[in-house]
């Protein structure tokens, strides 16, 4: 007797189809307009931290091209530390010696990395009309919440927060890598009284957990997700290779699927971060129940005015299937259709091993 093919879970979401695209289109005038972490956007396509967003002429450009928010390049804590121990070791420099020599002191200059980054919020606030999300990157305890505090004395209409630490320690559990990122989160946010995003990495034990945790120590937005930037080895030399990579349309998935199984779970506002090339990537995103989207690498690619095409072929998009706002759409494809996420998530498990093994049936093409 011959076995039975197993049943499949439900596809999931149920498959709606979206109504066809009008033949007759109207000139009607689509609200694109979104909110995060408090402010009103006049679009969900913000300019990611990245060297368009180091200098003021660059982030005027963005500004031009539709840029519903910028996120500026990140302030690195060792970044500044390094520059006061060089200044530190040149005024050390020949202190000993005859004071004939003072001519041949090295010439320095005063600590600015973050007086720079300080004054650059200050102008971008003058030049542009759109909100200035600033961008930290620290260590320790002491080093996010001094530059924190800098950063809203600026006037940065909020902070980002990248938690971007590596533990390579064996002694150290899990559990203290995922305290010591709530403390930070939770020193920042006591800090300051601006809106704090925080952009966590996924290798978490329960990243559903750790999201809710977060938001419980202040953070008002989450975006996904930080990524670990891993060296290749290079075989003739034997050195390794530090080099950064832009992101891939594939790079969405990912971060899709968790936004949306975490949409109406977790408080918080969501941005989606990486693998935003297109109009299409957008609306995945928004219906997944982004609030925002941060785009970095298809605008290095092809300049700031990447923002207004992609703005203007979702817009066509929207148009074309009747959908009239961005709120109308968003979480429409979240995990809110179904009880239990590791449900969903299982069947989408069973179904594309199903496909992958028909794929391999005798006489069936590969191409």
């Amino acid at each position: 007797m011959e076995r039975p093919e197993p049943s499949l879970p439900p596809i999931w979401p149920p498959r709606v189809p979206h109504p066809p695209p009008s033949r007759n289109r109207k000139e009607t005038v689509m609200d694109l307009s979104t909110t995060y972490l408090g402010m009103q956007l006049k679009n969900p396509v913000v300019a990611a931290a990245s060297p368009l967003t180091a200098g003021v002429s660059s982030i005027c450009r963005l500004a031009e091209a539709g840029a519903g928010a910028i996120v500026l390049h990140s302030l690195f804590e060792e970044e500044v530390d390094l520059e006061c121990e060089l200044l530190d070791r040149c005024l050390n420099f020949g202190v000993d010696s005859s004071a004939e020599v003072s001519g041949y002191f090295p010439w320095v200059h005063s600590g600015r990395v973050a007086d720079q980054y300080f004054e650059l919020i200050q102008e971008a606030r003058k030049r542009v009309d759109v909100p200035i999300i600033a961008s930290l990157n620290g260590t320790t305890s002491g080093g996010w919440t001094r530059y924190a505090r800098g950063i809203e004395e600026a006037g940065a209409h909020a902070l980002e927060l990248n938690l971007y630490y590596l533990p390579v320690d064996p002694e150290v559990s899990g559990s203290e890598v995922e305290q010591r990122l709530v403390d930070t989160v939770r020193q920042v946010h006591s800090h300051i009284s601006i809106p704090l995003a925080v952009k966590p990495t996924l290798f978490l034990s329960s990243p559903a957990h750790m999201a809710r945790r977060l938001v419980e120590a202040g953070a008002r937005g989450l975006v996904f997700f930080n990524r670990f930037y891993q060296p290749d080895f290079d075989l003739d030399n034997l050195t390794l290779i530090h080099r950064v990579g832009g992101s891939r349309s594939t790079d969405l998935v990912l971060r899709a699927t968790w936004i949306a199984l975490l949409f109406g779970r977790v408080d918080a506002d969501f941005a989606l971060s990486g693998g935003v090339h297109d109009h299409l990537d957008v609306l995945k995103a928004m219906m997944a129940g982004a609030r925002v989207v941060e785009v970095a690498t298809a605008l290095l690619r092809h300049g700031p005015e990447r923002i207004r095409h992609i703005l203007e072929s979702m817009g066509h998009w929207m148009e074309d299937r009747d959908y009239r706002s961005v709120a109308q759409m968003q979480g429409s494809m979240s995990q809110m259709r179904v009880a239990e996420p590791e449900a969903f998530e299982r069947a989408h498990y069973l179904r594309s091993i199903h496909s992958w093994y028909l794929s391999f049936e005798p006489g069936r093409s590969r191409t």
